[in-house]
């Protein structure tokens, strides 16, 4: 059992995990921003550190300063809620060098799941299903147009950072490609620093399903049931419904335990999402999330 736990986060999610803590008897340390110094997750927490000014990237984002809170107050292990530094591979290596436990899954694991074009070859490779699409990156405009002929149209350009709808544009035909992939590629540089887009056959009206998968490192791991995630505004999610009510029982234990058995091989560590988009009996692999609550991406 851990000691102290520094949470990485703020607002609702900062507050779930300072509840669980508390329940189960654990300190806790609150990190803010100096714009969130009053802020209600900053209130119950044992104690509190200031870690940089208002932009996330100098304070949620500032590993440095995380790493200095920690060791100022002793924290044993860090909790990184759902975004920020959550899926940060290189968070999690040095907290680990450090001694420090993060409350997640190992940095390896983050590296192969977490860029999307990674994380499909990883889920090609487990036996999990995914949508056709270009092999790696589509770096050049007539690489793109070649693509797109090959997987038929219409058909997705995505930033392989991605996430939440953004870096993300249809091309229905060829005349659409060209400007899909520059304009998917400017909103990608804008909102995660990397410009690398790939490409997927569009499928026109999927179900947007998940899989909940706890593992314990081991090489044990189970499917906590489905989520159907269709409800959406812009990709992002707006309405998450328990029990999967639109996929028949069969198929929701068969996508189940494809999920957790890719898990056993992959001896995965903590609770994780793994995202398909369902559409004519078939699910697709879209992404992984480490989080256990969950996040805001759409498909």
């Amino acid at each position: 059992m851990f000691q102290k736990v520094l949470i990485a986060n703020r607002g609702e999610i900062a507050l779930r995990i300072l509840r669980a803590c508390k329940e189960l008897g654990i300190q806790t340390v609150a990190v803010h921003s100096t714009a969130d110094a009053n802020a209600m997750h900053v209130r119950p927490a044992d104690e509190s550190v200031c870690i940089g000014p208002p932009s996330a990237k100098d304070s949620y984002l500032n590993i440095p300063a995380i790493m200095a809170a920690c060791e100022i107050t002793g924290a044993d292990a860090v909790h990184p809620g759902y975004g920020f530094l959550s899926e940060n591979a290189r968070f999690a290596k040095i907290l680990t060098e450090h001694n420090v436990t993060f409350i997640g899954p190992s940095a390896h694991h983050i590296e192969i799941m977490g860029d999307k074009i990674t994380a499909k070859k990883t889920a090609v490779e487990l036996g999990i299903p995914v949508v056709p699409g270009s092999a790696g990156a589509v770096e050049t405009d007539e690489e793109a147009i070649k693509t797109a002929k090959e997987i038929g149209y219409p058909v997705l350009i995505k930033a392989t950072a991605g996430g939440g709808g953004r870096g993300m544009k249809v091309a229905k035909t060829e005349k659409d490609v060209l400007e899909a992939r520059s304009t998917a590629r400017t909103e990608a540089k804008a909102a995660f620093g990397n410009d690398s887009v790939y490409m997927e056959k569009y499928l026109g009206k999927p179900r947007h399903i998940e899989v909940q998968v706890l593992g314990d490192g081991r090489g044990n791991a189970v499917h906590l049931g489905v989520r159907d995630c269709s409800l959406q505004r812009r990709h992002q999610k707006v309405w998450e419904e328990a029990g999967g009510p639109t996929i028949l029982p069969e198929e929701r234990d068969k996508i189940g335990e494809i999920c957790a058995a890719a898990m056993r091989k992959l001896s995965y560590s903590g609770a994780g999402t793994i995202e398909f988009l369902y559409e004519n009996g078939e699910f697709y692999f879209i992404r992984n999330e480490h989080a256990p609550a969950g996040g805001a991406s759409g498909h």
